[in-house]
């Protein structure tokens, strides 16, 4: 009966289905594992799409990136007609990417993915927010533009060139490649400061575009604001023609002016660092590819002489050409 029976055929099937997939998952977990090279894309895909034991989707880290990408999102939406809401939601996507960088090392669910996904999530928000200060300053739309540019190239040349290199970490730099790039990354307050320091000049621009609300205002229907600015006007007219001169500049100031001008020496230190990080990533990709074509001859020369090959090591670098 089992023989005929079309209920059953089928049922066993599918065990032997899921009993040929569970074996072919546990061989590539120990192809995986006991090569100690680079992993075959296929077998990446296979076990990305077939792993249940680990979801590296979920992890904690991986979460909190798509919070930030949703977040991101919601402020992007609200960008063009509401400030507030604007504001609170990047700013809250930006805070996100310190929690998510403790959870993984706390979890130990440091993952490429998660870091690539972290760095993806950076570039596009901010650039996002640059696109739309092109819009608000077209004066300025040329220098937002290569700011967005030199964000990605840079950051975009430097993971490539950790890649090339065998770094675990776009992260890890070492001082001998470059001190500034290795105090940058090893230092997790630098870090914070300088990004949050950058966005937060960048939200202030955003922010200089709706507020028209000078900081001195003695009318201001807040009691603390026009007490102070009362008196603050008083004192600065009777100072002399310096007094005048600071007061014809504050009149027209804004408290994102001010927010501005307080981040936008940690933006510029960023964006130096930046061109930095894209300079150093040239330099080690056309090291890389002396590397490879001084390799490529001596095969060559090995091939044809019958002799062996010499390996090129760090501090031994002589170029000859045959």
């Amino acid at each position: 009966m089992s023989e005929l029976d079309p209920l059953v055929r089928p049922r066993g099937a599918a065990q032997d289905l899921q009993a040929r997939s569970r074996s072919r998952l546990a061989e590539l977990r120990t192809q995986s594992v006991a090569d100690s090279g680079l992993v075959d894309a296929k077998l990446a895909v296979d076990l990305a799409t077939h792993e249940v034991r680990e979801n590296v989707y979920l992890f904690v880290p991986n979460l909190i990136g798509y919070t930030r990408i949703l977040l991101a999102a919601l402020s992007l939406h609200f960008m063009p007609y509401h400030p507030r809401y604007c504001t609170v939601l990047y700013c809250l996507s930006c805070l996100l990417d310190a929690f998510d960088g403790m959870a993984a090392r706390a979890l130990n669910q440091s993952t490429k993915f998660g870091a690539v996904l972290d760095m993806v999530t950076d570039r596009c928000t901010t650039a996002c927010l640059l696109c739309f200060l092109s819009s608000a300053y077209p004066s300025y739309a040329t220098l937002f533009q290569f700011l967005i540019t030199l964000d990605f190239s840079s950051h975009y040349m430097h993971m490539y060139s950790s890649l090339t290199t065998g770094s675990k970490s776009h992260k890890v730099v070492a001082s001998d490649v470059s001190s500034i790039l290795h105090y940058y990354y090893t230092s997790q307050f630098v870090l914070f400061i300088m990004c949050a320091g950058n966005e937060l000049f960048f939200v202030a621009l955003y922010l200089c575009h709706f507020d028209h609300t000078p900081v001195l205002n003695a009318s201001s229907p807040k009691p603390l604001i026009a007490w102070a600015s009362t008196h603050l006007i008083a004192f600065l007219t009777s100072r002399g023609p310096w007094g005048s001169w600071a007061l014809s500049y504050l009149e027209w100031v804004t408290w994102a002016g001010v927010m501005a001008l307080s981040f936008a020496p940690i933006a510029l230190g960023k964006n130096v660092i930046n061109a930095v990080q894209w300079w150093k990533a040239s330099k080690i990709l056309v090291g890389v590819d002396l590397v490879e074509r001084a390799r490529q001859r001596q095969r060559e020369a090995a091939g044809a002489n019958g002799g062996p090959q010499v390996e090129i090591k760090a501090g031994e670098w002589t170029e000859k050409e045959d």
